[in-house]
């Protein structure tokens, strides 16, 4: 975890959870703003077809090409949204087991949702993220 990112976590809250309840970042800072990614290949294509694991992984290999071109980490995240395409439970978890091998120790404050579609042919899986440099403000 970079020093500008605190992840807090709330014993009153319950410890049952496998991520951090809130992130603190103090300025000056630079925030970037990650787009949902998608389980893309370098041709735009939708990978892993009907594989919730899979596309997962694709995912998240996205995301951290997206936030190296903008200058950072996943341990520069601060906050994260999971999108699956499922009304069940399983899939779910499919999908945040793999994010959570990516995320490792860094268990920022996240939101898993069970959506009804997303915007790509065949896609499962869609993760967004907020991160912050630190220092680099402007």
């Amino acid at each position: 975890m970079t020093a500008s990112v605190r992840l807090i976590r709330v014993d009153r809250l319950g410890p049952t959870v496998d991520y951090a309840y809130a992130a603190v970042v103090d300025a000056p800072v630079r925030s970037v703003w990650v787009a949902g990614a998608c389980p893309l290949d370098l041709d735009g294509e939708t990978v892993a077809i009907g594989d919730y694991a899979g596309q997962t992984h694709q995912v998240m290999r996205n995301l951290v090409t997206a936030l190296e071109g903008a200058g950072a980490s996943l341990t520069d995240v601060v906050k994260t949204t999971v999108y699956v395409a499922s009304s069940r439970q399983d899939d779910l978890v499919q999908a945040w087991e793999v994010y959570r091998e990516y995320m490792g120790e860094h268990d920022v404050p996240s939101t898993l949702l069970g959506v009804s579609v997303l915007g790509y042919n065949h896609q499962l899986v869609e993760v967004e993220a907020v991160a912050v440099i630190a220092g680099a403000a402007g």
